[in-house]
Parts: structure tokens; sequence; C-alpha cells
């Protein structure tokens, strides 16, 4: 299994995507890890030679954070994200991940690999930690700020797929993102969209989910358009981060909360870790015609290994050949 891996792509790279890229391989021996960037810049954080396992693909540049990604991906043929994805499409790889630019990497997946039959929209996806001890995938988070019902649906198809070959859950359910749990709740979109997951023979459809249960778990997928699904993530990480934030604050503020933080530090760390994202490696962009994970752009080395860990298995596992035998058997109208 060779994985494509953006070594130039996030705000601690390349120190970060090569070590992640190293502790990948060590972990599972039977990956290579293409490292693809500044060869300069990658040999300085290896151990001396290149190591088995991994292999370096000199690309001279980079597409900053701030570049429009449209322009970035034609402009910058020899950039490393670029190249990455140019990698999977033409088969040297396997599957791709970067934690640049997610607007540039997007726009790569769509203009070099293109979409898979049959779907309209591709979508980025977000996992979210909930009260179950497992996660949702939320999607659409920000590919397409405007969706049809169809888009929705399809959404639905693919987030259960990859949630059951990739995460392993049974069954997955299947939830809309919307104001109120009736089903006549919502915009034109949702209530269409509510009809049309209703009457999917492919998906366990449960209803309409408003944004406060979403780290309940009530479902393993959620979908909503993108405008609202990136709404509901910022919103999601700046909570978290000031919780966070307020927590260790006040546990800091006099000597007894600090006592009591020195007693509570396993579980604290344990609630930290939980709502890592390092944890869950990277988001998929589905609808594509070859795997591509988006990691996070603050990725460590943890966070990358874990990436590379989750688009191997996203290879391995052919979801994106599941999600066309899904759509073969299910009908898709204009009127949709």
């Amino acid at each position: 299994m060779r994985i494509a891996l953006d070594a130039m792509g996030g705000d601690l790279a390349p120190q970060s995507t090569v070590r992640g890229a190293l502790e990948a391989v060590r972990e599972n021996p039977t990956l290579e890890v293409v490292l693809i960037g500044n060869e300069t810049a990658i040999r300085e954080h290896l151990p001396g030679s290149v190591p088995s396992g991994i292999e370096i693909h000199h690309a001279a540049e980079v597409i900053a954070a701030d570049d429009e990604p449209v322009k970035a991906v034609r402009r910058k043929k020899d950039s490393s994200l670029v190249v990455t994805v140019e990698m999977a499409r033409s088969l040297q790889v396997d599957a791709a991940i970067s934690a640049g630019n997610t607007g540039a990497l997007m726009a790569a997946g769509l203009l070099i690999t293109g979409r898979m039959k049959g779907i309209e929209r591709p979508a980025l996806a977000a996992l979210i930690p909930n009260l179950q001890g497992k996660v949702t995938l939320l999607l659409d988070v920000g590919a397409n700020m405007d969706a049809k019902p169809l888009h929705l649906k399809q959404y639905a198809i693919m987030g259960s797929l990859y949630v059951e070959k990739v995460l392993g859950y049974e069954r997955p359910t299947v939830g809309l993102l919307n104001v109120g749990t009736e089903e006549a709740k919502g915009n034109e979109l949702c209530k269409a969209a509510y009809t049309l997951l209703k009457q999917s023979g492919n998906i366990r459809f449960i209803g309409n989910i408003e944004a406060r249960e979403l780290m309940c778990g009530p479902c393993d997928v959620l979908v909503c358009d993108g405008f609202v699904g990136n709404v509901a993530l910022k919103a999601l990480e700046g909570a978290a981060s000031t919780i966070l934030s307020l927590l260790k604050r006040e546990m800091t503020s006099n000597l007894l909360n600090k006592a009591a933080a020195a007693i509570l530090k396993p579980s604290l760390s344990q609630f930290k870790d939980r709502m890592d994202y390092a944890e869950y490696g990277g988001a998929p962009l589905l609808g594509l015609r070859r795997p591509v994970i988006k990691a996070h752009g603050s990725s460590d080395e943890r966070a990358i290994k874990n990436a590379v860990l989750v688009a191997a298995k996203f290879a391995a596992q052919d979801v994106n050949g599941w999600i066309e035998k899904e759509l073969e058997t299910e009908p898709q109208t204009e009127s949709e």
C-alpha cells in the first residue's frame, strides 16, 4: 500500500509530516509513504539515510494557506499538494494526504482526479467526538456552500459507507442537521431532503437532529449543506477551545485548585485526548475518484501518523468502489 503525503502542508511541516510518516511505517511495515516536497527540507528530519518504507519525491513549490485555491492549483503545478494529488490520479499511489490549504486540496481533487461516476458534488467530512465514545461523521463542512436535496442524499450514502468500512460501525445511522426534530421543520432544502432520505433504501435514516445534540452521538452520520456544516464545525471548535482554556485557568487559579487538578490529571488528560483531532488523523474528501484525506492544518506527528493509517484503510477497503455500487441501486432524478 503506497500513500502520497504532502510533506510541506500544515503549520508544523515538514517536521510533523516526516516524523508522522516514519511512525506510520514503523507501526505498519507493509506501508510505503511517498514524501512529496522540498527534498533538502525533508532530509533534514530523516535519521540519516532514507529508511525502508519511505520515498522522497521532490516538488519545488508550496501552496500557502492564504493562496487562492483554484489559481494556486492551476499555476503551481510543481507544488507539493498538486503533485500529491496527481500521483493518486495516475495510480502511482493508493491514496493522497495533505494538511495544507483545504480549498486548494478540494480544488485539486476536483480538477485533477475528478468526481466519481454518479456523484454531483463531493463533500468534505469532519469527525466529531461524541459522548458515546465514538465519532460522528459530519458532512458537508465546506466543500459546497449550496446544496440540493439529491446532494444531501448522496452525502448520506457516502458517509454511511465510509464509517462502515473505515471506522467499522455496523449498520450506521444517518441524521439530518436541522432546527427541530419534527419532519416539517426547516427550510425547503431540509424538508425536501428529509423526504429523500426517508425513502432511500440504502441508509438507516433516523430523522432530524438539532445542533445541540451533535456531540451526544445520536447518529453515526450527520448531513447538511456546506454552509451550515462549516458554521457548526467552527462553532464546535471554538466552544471546545474556550472550555479547555477556561478549565485550565480555573485549575491553576489557586493552590487548592492546583491540588485538585493534580488529582484529576489522569481524567483530564483522557478528556483532552478524546477531544483531540490528532486521535482521528484526518477527514475524507468523499466523492472524488481517488481516496484523498485532509489532515488538520495544525497536525502534529501523531495526527499525521493516524492520517496515513486512515488513508491506507480508506484505499484497502475500496470505499469508492462500494459507493459506486450503492449508487447504481439508488434512483437519481433531476427533480431531486
